[in-house]
């Protein structure tokens, strides 16, 4: 039997509302309060406080996908740390799927913990956040818009020639989110890891890493501890545990 698709594996279950604030925040309460379950999704068209990491504005304008999902922690799950990992993978499955219909020849690649580059361009953004044993995972995905940034490139799907809908979109998203999941719960993070560490950039690549402190290291990747921390090779040849920070490639 694929592990991937073993016994215990969570339905997929979308609900869709035209406009809210966070469809992280709305989730997060929701599951907090014990309202939805794992395996629930929760889509909105648009949203007027979408968030990013460290409090960041996440502009969401309509034809996007804005999406949240739960995961209830159980007490045999390995570390919580590896769902961004999971979620990494999970949309970098998705949109491999649409890529490869379309016969495109972009290259994607993924930046630690979870950026999704498709030609050193960022298609999207991945927020994670945990009250007690419920965590939620929330996808922004440029599908047919990408905000212009100041020392930042964007893209979205559209920009490279590969125009899909939402609702499209997410079908693939949970069910290559799902079976990700079922994989870390059987398995563990060796095989996420693994599946990471194939779509990453390469080890040697040049990195900026500038941590919550406001410390900034330059260095090279070399790869991902055994819990998912980013490994930074100086140039003094310390190798340096980055567990929180924003990676910019040199």
């Amino acid at each position: 039997m694929d592990p991937a698709r073993g016994a215990g594996a969570v339905l997929t279950i979308i609900r869709t509302v035209a406009e809210t604030g966070s469809t992280n925040a709305d989730l997060l309460v929701l599951a907090v309060d014990g309202a939805v379950d794992e395996g629930v999704w929760l889509r909105a068209e648009r949203q007027h406080a979408g968030r990013g990491r460290e409090g960041r504005n996440w502009l969401s304008p309509a034809g996007n996908l804005y999406v949240s999902t739960v995961v209830r922690m159980r007490p045999t799950d390995p570390a919580a740390s590896g769902l961004a990992l999971i979620a990494a993978v999970a949309l970098d499955d998705a949109v491999g799927v649409f890529l490869d219909r379309s016969g495109s020849t972009v290259q994607r690649w993924l930046k630690w913990p979870n950026d999704l580059l498709i030609d050193g361009a960022k298609l999207s953004g991945i927020l994670l956040e945990r009250q007690g044993p419920a965590v939620v995972v929330g996808f922004g995905v440029n599908l047919h818009h990408h905000p212009d940034l100041a020392g930042r490139r964007t893209t979205s799907l559209t920009a490279v020639g590969v125009p899909v809908e939402p609702d499209v979109f997410l079908e693939v998203l949970g069910d290559s989110f799902a079976r990700w999941l079922q994989r870390w719960r059987v398995e563990g993070l060796g095989a996420v890891r693994q599946r990471w560490l194939a779509r990453a950039h390469p080890i040697g690549t040049g990195l900026t890493v500038r941590s919550p402190d406001g410390e900034v290291l330059d260095g090279l990747f070399d790869g991902l501890a055994d819990d998912g921390a980013l490994l930074l090779r100086l140039a003094s040849g310390e190798r340096r545990v980055i567990h929180a920070g924003d990676v910019f490639h040199l």
